[in-house]
């Protein structure tokens, strides 16, 4: 029997310690390399992000509490949102030097294509051209010309500019998406294109609602960006994963019946 993130869910709602450890053996990787591109500073340290997840206090909704069971690369997009949350919470970034918010980002950037503005918002991510392109399955040479282009757009909309002005203010930027409105697409619009299912229809539906919607944009880019670090993490051994447990308290689980009847386990 397979055990989903469906079930993963289920089961650390209920505080049980195969969630858990299913968590902390799968999830810890994935949580490990959004430290390390985040925040490089911390050198992947993160004890205190996984407390923070076992138990968010006051501060924050619990992740399994606030998140109902999604397909995994839903709950990997929201995993990443609550890690940067508790991030901010420990260490604030320090505000851009100049800002630039959506409202001219969008003004700036209305008549670029859907790969042109996720391109674009990658760069609010920290993610480098050639990274990026495979993201978006794009030479890099590609996404360095559509950077080019956004940036000489944004360049006559703002009163000052600087190269990094758009990792600089990703923070701010993604959370101001994070509020979508009623016309926004279902998250199943979003994997049937990262998927390659989604039809001509379903692309200019897409191409049309993205000229005014960063909250889309912000949203579609974290599922690549899930996808990728899903195919990228790999699951901790027993040895590693152990100490993950005691740090959070998670005791060993039972054996099934079967297991315990014919000694194994």
């Amino acid at each position: 029997m397979v055990y989903t993130s469906f079930d993963m869910i289920r089961d650390c709602r209920a505080d049980r310690p195969e969630g858990w450890s299913h968590f902390i053996t799968n999830y810890v990787p994935v949580i490990r390399r959004l430290v390390l591109h985040y925040r490089p500073e911390r050198g992947g340290t993160i004890d205190d992000v996984l407390l923070a997840i076992r138990n968010p206090g006051d501060s924050a909704a619990s992740l399994f509490t606030s998140v109902t069971p999604v397909p995994e690369r839903e709950f990997l997009a929201a995993l990443r949102q609550q890690v940067l949350a508790i991030l901010d919470r420990r260490s604030p970034l320090p505000e851009p030097e100049v800002s630039i918010d959506l409202e001219t980002l969008t003004a700036a950037l209305e008549p670029l294509t859907l790969l042109e503005k996720r391109a674009v918002w990658l760069e609010t991510m920290r993610y480098e051209p050639a990274d990026a392109g495979t993201l978006l399955r794009t030479g890099r040479a590609a996404i360095e010309k559509m950077r080019e282009n956004a940036g000489s757009r944004m360049r006559a909309k703002l009163d000052h500019w600087r190269v990094t002005l758009l990792s600089e203010n990703g923070r701010q930027l993604g959370r101001l998406a994070v509020a979508g409105t009623p016309q926004c697409l279902p998250p199943k619009d979003f994997l049937d294109l990262l998927d390659g299912r989604t039809t001509w229809r379903g692309r200019e539906d897409l191409e049309r609602h993205v000229r005014n919607c960063w909250h889309c944009i912000d949203h579609d880019c974290r599922l690549l960006e899930a996808a990728e670090a899903g195919r990228r993490s790999q699951p901790l051994s027993e040895p590693e994963a152990m100490p993950f447990r005691q740090l959070l308290g998670i005791t060993a689980e039972r054996p099934p019946a079967w297991k315990r009847l014919f000694g194994a386990g």
